[in-house]
């Protein structure tokens, strides 16, 4: 399937860029890079993959993530991400019945 015709998914979009290019950098050899999928992002990443802002994100949805310690940073898993869409989705339509 082409690029194309894939719909627009912001978590397989941020899975798909190799590091550097998610972190606005550039390799110095020039050469050609695998894409390695992303497994962890920051705060504000998190908030902007769920679309958010990150006040949002703080105050409704940082409380109810597992978090990984990495020096001062904080990551989430981005399967972390997903199960709480996930759960937050069940919840609106338990809430619809």
């Amino acid at each position: 399937m082409s690029s194309t015709n894939r719909p627009q998914d912001p978590l397989g979009a941020a899975l798909n860029k190799p590091p550097a290019e998610a972190n606005g950098e550039t390799r110095a050899s020039g050469g050609k890079t695998a894409a390695l999928p992303r497994l962890a992002v920051d705060i504000g990443e998190a908030a902007a993959m769920i679309g958010v802002s990150r006040a949002f994100f703080d105050e409704h949805v940082r409380h109810e993530l597992r978090w990984v310690r990495v020096g001062r940073r904080k990551l989430v898993a981005v399967r972390e991400l997903e199960r709480w869409l996930d759960r937050r989705s069940a919840f609106a339509l338990d809430d619809a019945a």
